[in-house]
């Protein structure tokens, strides 16, 4: 075990005089294939991430980003239970089981105040529990991360806004902390936050109409 533990933390090679570890070129592209196949609904983005997951708790905790690795447990749950909806037919003619959809008022509410105080908690957490140095940012960072996950395991659209937040947030992090593969992933992550936004709202726009014909149609056909 730590045979292995010392491979993942072995250096693959250096960017701009930092090492970067076997296990941060992993989650590299783990999390890359991942966030690209989230952009395109395919079911599989979910094991993937889970194999992310792991290699990203074994590259914060050497980090002494604890709120971040942590995180990523927490993630893995949320990635079975996305994985479960987006396989789980509505009917039996549906091969879709779950479509894009916006937002509601109530959920966004309630998003909003569970990442507030999830942050604050977090944050105090990390300042008097660990040797955190960036107890805030790392707490934000969780507590947005795990309402957009929940929001991409439901396909609601605004999930992808939450992505562009913590990518925005998480770049300078982990520059901070050396992670310059890492910093350089979630440039990419953030760029594919805005390409499956754009894919997302097609897909919106085409489900809608859909609805809406069938929803002449139904009155057509019921009208005397």
């Amino acid at each position: 075990m730590f045979d292995l533990l010392d491979f993942f933390q072995a250096t693959a090679f250096s960017v701009l005089g930092e090492s970067v570890t076997v296990i941060e070129v992993i989650g590299f592209v783990t999390g890359a294939l991942c966030v690209w196949a989230v952009t395109r609904q395919f079911v599989w983005n979910w094991p993937v991430g889970i194999a992310n997951n792991v290699a990203f708790v074994i590259l914060f905790v050497g980090a002494g980003l604890y709120a971040d690795a942590a995180l990523q447990v927490i993630f893995a749950a949320i990635a079975v239970y996305g994985w479960i909806l987006w396989t789980r037919r509505r009917s039996a003619d549906s091969s879709i089981a779950v479509e894009v959809r916006r937002a509601t008022r109530r959920e966004g509410v309630w998003g909003a105040a569970v990442t507030v105080v999830l942050t604050a908690a977090a944050a105090v957490t990390l300042n008097t529990a660990t040797d955190s140095t960036v107890p805030l940012p790392d707490a934000f960072v969780l507590a947005a991360s795990l309402l957009a996950t929940w929001g991409q395991a439901r396909k609601i659209i605004e999930q992808w806004w939450v992505w562009i937040i913590v990518d925005m947030v998480s770049i300078p992090l982990y520059i901070s902390k050396g992670l310059w593969l890492t910093a350089i992933l979630y440039t990419g992550f953030l760029a594919l936050c805005f390409d499956g936004l754009r894919r997302w709202r097609v897909e919106l726009r085409r489900t809608s109409a859909d609805s809406h014909s069938s929803a002449v149609h139904d009155r057509q056909v019921a009208a005397p």
